[in-house]
């Protein structure tokens, strides 16, 4: 959520209200505080993390167009995490679980923004061959699936939120008497909870940061904290839309620029705020404050009142009487009947109960809410439908679904070679038979069986990569040996590289085909591992990380290598190992694909010059002959587009069932009412996550 203006009102028009602070020494006061007897501090100085709002400050590494730098990404998030450590800070993080329905229409807007910055960030990559400046940044795929593991990792507390995370967030930073809340959401500002602190304005180094003081804005406003939940609404936020008190604000400019007409002039948005904060102090009264009502002299229709009503009540956390948020348990969901209650004990259908509990299973949505640098269709490539109950209801962004109403998507049950394992047994049982039936129901789910060969053999983590990479292959048609030689050259490799070292890979060229091949793999691996949980976790989770089996930077080099065509030991840099390794994983992806009629056909890229200025260093430190020493620098790459149907002279890549023509778009097969399938080998798993505590 986010209080429209608000932010920059406080910005420019309320300095006062800005608190220049260091969090070392307000760490030191809280403590002190405990010390001299207050019950309702924590042990340690708390700090609660709006997750969801560090990511675009976390990710500072230099590429984030071509999957991720996953390693450097984890040495700046254990600094990050050791600069509050040090100063005796506990962090507790919080990341978003759900979108309720009152949100769903804002929700709804954003991903078609979010949709048309992707497709800007394409046609640049493809006219210039290069990432775009900073004014296009999108967050990796996947990146705020893998932060909850990575800080998990870092021993620290992370919780996944089963209603409005704004919301929990405060409700667990007032009842925990924490020192402040972390983030960059104006709603905090609302809550009346611990104190909010900015993590736009944050200085890691020195742990200083800008804290908004709510009472301080109270004061300049003229009004109550009881009274901002009624401005916010009025001012618009993701449950009372903008436009729905266009009315209301704009009666309430007049009069007060009848009343003031010298008062902030030059800062419309400060007399908008001032005008809305005096019309909500001459409504609210003593009536309205101690009942909670809509003030009747605001003349709005009923549906507009109750709308209004429902946003007032957004704010109000656990203990505040105004209005009672009521029971906010949802009928018994079908899956109840589908497993025990042990499984519903540590992994709740949410949301079950007010009350959360929590658990390592993780829900792995098929939309999350950071930016997919994927195609819009790459979803579709891990998840299907199927005519079996139960149902789910999904709101599922893809190509031409307007998002007006939910798919119904049906899982799609493993195909073994006997009895379906129950769950209760792949969690909780024990013994060598049962880790073996645990391994067999991951890979049945991705049907390759047949890798249970290598389990052993190879690192976990290859295992891993090489069973999203084989159903991948069995997914689109239209992926060639290249492109699988470059998914498992990059995995096979990455163990020889330091974070420095991939930084500092050079591309020539970027390819907007590799990108999307790059986020596509991410991708993959949270289903991997959402399915390596709901098996009883055969595969260690550190092996399913993006960071043990991928980089954005080393498979577009890999890619540019393999579509180049050089050998093997060129792609494998030079190392005997790692060859006799690629060369393993090929031949069983290789088996894999022709027991099941999939034949990899050789795709080579035909070289040529990037449009562009003469002499211009691609992200490059100089020509030479890269090919040869297994990097890429200098030269320039455009994709081949002679022929019609070679598949990377499309955007969209994931075309199933053959290569098509140019000119074709993708169109998922129907989902929801139709309950069609989407082909033969189609996933669709979820999972639930670690919610959060009790509030």
């Amino acid at each position: 959520m986010g209080v429209k203006g608000l932010q920059s009102f406080m910005d420019r028009c309320c300095p006062e209200a800005c608190v220049s602070v260091n969090l070392r020494e307000m760490s030191r006061q809280h403590a002190a505080k405990r010390q001299t007897g207050c019950k309702t501090t924590a042990n340690r100085p708390t700090l609660v993390v709006d997750g969801m709002a560090c990511l675009r400050h976390w990710y500072s590494c230099k590429d984030w167009v071509c999957g991720g730098q996953w390693r450097e990404y984890m040495d700046g998030l254990k600094g990050w995490v050791e600069a509050f450590s040090s100063a005796g800070i506990r962090l507790v993080f919080f990341f978003d679980g759900v979108v309720e329905e009152q949100k769903r229409r804002e929700w709804v807007k954003r991903r078609r923004r979010v949709n048309g910055e992707i497709s800007k960030l394409f046609r640049h990559i493809k006219a210039q061959g290069e990432q775009p400046g900073r004014e296009l940044f999108c967050l990796p795929s996947g990146l705020a699936t893998f932060t909850r593991f990575a800080l998990r990792s870092l021993g620290q507390e992370v919780f996944c939120s089963v209603r409005e995370a704004d919301y929990e967030i405060a409700s667990y930073a007032r009842q925990h008497g924490s020192m402040g809340i972390l983030g960059q959401d104006s709603d905090f500002i609302i809550y009346d909870s611990a104190p909010c602190f900015s993590v736009a304005k944050l200085r890691i180094h020195s742990l200083t940061t800008v804290m908004y003081d709510r009472q301080r804005l109270c004061q300049t406003i003229g009004l109550t904290v009881a009274q901002l939940p009624l401005l916010a609404c009025l001012l618009g936020n993701d449950v009372v839309s903008e436009d729905k008190m266009l009315h209301i604000r704009n009666n309430a400019m007049a009069t007060y620029r009848i009343d003031n007409p010298t008062a902030h002039s030059g800062a419309p948005q400060g007399q908008m705020v001032m005008a809305v904060s005096h019309l909500v102090s001459s409504v609210w009264g003593r009536e309205e404050q101690e009942t909670g009502l809509i003030p009747q002299t605001l003349n709005l229709s009923a549906p507009h009142r109750e709308l209004l009503k429902r946003g007032v009540r957004s704010y109000l956390l656990p203990g505040e009487e105004a209005i009672q948020l009521g029971d906010i348990s949802a009928p018994s969901s079908a899956f109840e009947k589908h497993v025990s209650s042990e499984i519903l004990k540590v992994c709740p259908v949410p949301p079950l109960t007010h009350q959360r509990r929590r658990s390592e299973s993780q829900n792995l949505l098929g939309c999350s809410a950071c930016v997919k640098l994927a195609d819009p269709n790459s979803d579709s490539v891990f998840s299907g439908s199927r005519v079996d109950l139960p149902a789910i209801r999904e709101w599922f962004v893809y190509a031409g679904n307007a998002l007006k109403e939910p798919d119904m998507v049906h899982p799609v049950p493993i195909s073994l070679q006997y009895n379906q394992p129950v769950l209760d047994l792949l969690w909780f049982g024990n013994g060598p038979e049962v880790s073996s039936l645990r391994l067999k129901s991951f890979l049945s789910m991705f049907d390759c069986q047949e890798l249970s060969e290598l389990y052993g053999a190879v690192e976990d983590s290859l295992l891993a990569a090489l069973c999203l990479v084989t159903y991948i292959a069995l997914q689109i048609q239209t992926l060639s040996q290249e492109d699988c030689d470059a998914y498992l050259s990059q995995a096979v490799c990455l163990k020889l590289k330091s974070p420095k070292e991939l930084q500092h890979i050079k591309l020539p060229v970027l390819c907007s085909r590799a990108v999307q091949l790059g986020s596509l793999y991410v991708r993959g691996l949270a289903h991997l591992l959402g399915a390596n949980c709901a098996s009883g976790g055969p595969l260690p989770g550190a092996a399913l990380m993006p960071w043990s089996s991928f980089d954005g930077r080393l498979f577009h080099s890999k890619y540019l290598l393999a579509h180049s065509g050089s050998d093997n030991t060129v792609l494998l840099d030079r190392d005997p190992f790692c060859l006799s390794q690629f060369l393993c994983l090929r031949e069983k992806l290789t088996e894999t694909c022709r027991k099941r009629g999939r034949v990899l056909q050789s795709r080579p890229k035909a070289p040529q010059q990037t449009p562009g200025p003469p002499n211009r260093d691609r992200h490059t430190g100089g020509g030479g002959n890269w090919s040869e020493r297994g990097e890429t620098t200098g030269g320039g790459w455009r994709e081949a587009r002679g022929d019609p149907n070679k598949c990377e002279n499309r955007e969209r890549l994931w075309e199933r069932g053959g290569g098509g023509t140019r000119g074709e778009h993708f169109h998922p097969h129907p989902r929801g009412r139709s309950h069609r399938s989407r082909g033969r080998y189609q996933l669709a798993p979820r999972w639930s996550q670690p919610p959060a505590p009790g509030t």
